[in-house]
């Protein structure tokens, strides 16, 4: 027995002085539990505060400034943009630059003096908590602020028309699936390349490589290229089930779908091979990966509206691939926007990818230390 508990100890000494200088792994062991502690303790949040919307002031009165500025101090909305038309609102929702818009007519004096429905409220409804806040408004007290002489007293509470967009059941799985696609995409895609180079130096073909003319950059683009192929077809899997089990059709055009995926495709990619040069072992790039992939799924929007992160949290969400696929194949697949209207993610993953496949050709180096 007291031979038994020696060997014991004597792996469990050498087990505690392997992790003491692995110094990746053990700064995994501190910082996984403290940074997803703080990021996601202030960043999980279903109170949704400050929702962007626009507003169609087609009435031009006093009223309906007012009434403009009521709404904004329940701090449920932030008006951050006006529209001289309906359309141009709905635009800018498809775009994903707000998420919804007051509309008041050419006779809002009239019909609020008449106690008819004061204007509409069209709401981005693909995001089912975004819309749930924004329905609020219709319960406002907005007869405390409404003062006509002529105001027919018996007549109807003032409110707005809600009109739902691209949603107007309100199903989560609308939602979810197009998101979906970002979260297994990024897990994978990840994961296949952050142990890329790890994997070569660990099965002896980095020796091989070594002897080869080939340059540090073409051995990156090589790594990156097949896996285009895999993601795509997980891809189809995901929204064809979508479309087949839970009846989430595609409202934009296919060849817009694969545009934004194959950018977030390869930018995930370029983002595994960072971490595979950075990774000594195949269990440190596992352990990385799951770092990026936790904060992928609960920051960029899948989970928790972005809308409802402070500021900070929002901050570290627009580093991660992941945020900006999700308003992009959200937009494509739910909103029928075009992938070309996308300006800001589009570069922003075109970036991404040039500037990672630098970065992991200039970590690269071909030799053995």
């Amino acid at each position: 027995m007291i031979a038994s508990l020696r060997r014991i100890y004597a792996i469990i000494n050498k087990e505690l002085k392997q992790l003491g200088r692995d110094r990746l792994t053990f700064g995994m062991v501190v910082m996984i539990p403290l940074i997803q502690l703080l990021m996601f303790g202030y960043a999980i949040n279903t109170d949704v505060r400050n929702i962007p919307i626009g507003v169609v002031d087609q009435s031009n009165s006093a009223m309906a400034r007012i009434i403009t500025e009521t709404i904004k101090v329940t701090q449920i909305v932030d008006v951050v943009a006006t529209y001289d038309t309906p359309k141009e609102a709905e635009n800018a929702i498809i775009r994903g630059e707000i998420r919804g818009a007051l509309i008041f007519p050419l006779d809002l004096t009239q019909r609020i003096v008449q106690g008819e429905i004061l204007g509409q409220i069209i709401v981005d409804g693909s995001d089912t908590v975004i819309s749930s806040a924004l329905l609020q408004l219709r319960n406002l007290p907005l007869d405390e602020i409404i003062v006509e002489p002529n105001l027919n007293r018996k007549a109807n509470k003032p409110t707005f028309e809600v009109a739902l967009f691209f949603n107007p059941s309100r199903r989560s799985q609308v939602n979810i699936i197009p998101g979906l696609v970002g979260i297994i995409l990024t897990m994978t895609m990840i994961l296949f390349t952050s142990a890329a180079i790890v994997r070569e130096r660990e099965h002896g073909n980095l020796e091989l490589l070594i002897t080869t003319p080939i340059r540090s950059i073409e051995l990156m683009i090589g790594k990156i290229l097949p896996y285009i192929f895999v993601g795509l077809i997980q891809v189809v899997i995901v929204l064809g089930l979508g479309y087949l089990v839970f009846d989430v059709g595609i409202t934009g055009d296919l060849f817009d779908v694969f545009l934004v995926t194959i950018l977030f495709i390869a930018a995930s990619l370029v983002l595994g091979l960072i971490i595979s040069t950075i990774a000594k072992t195949q269990l440190q790039a596992m352990q990385m990966t799951i770092f990026v992939l936790l904060p992928s799924i609960l920051l960029s929007g899948f989970m928790f509206p972005y809308e409802a992160m402070p500021r900070t949290a929002q901050y570290i969400a627009e580093m991660l691939p992941a945020t900006h696929f999700m308003r992009m194949i959200r937009a494509v697949v739910l909103k029928g926007a075009d992938a070309s209207s996308l300006v800001y993610d589009n570069l922003w993953l075109i970036g991404f990818t040039i500037i990672g496949i630098i970065i992991a050709s200039v970590r690269f180096k071909k030799r053995l230390d």
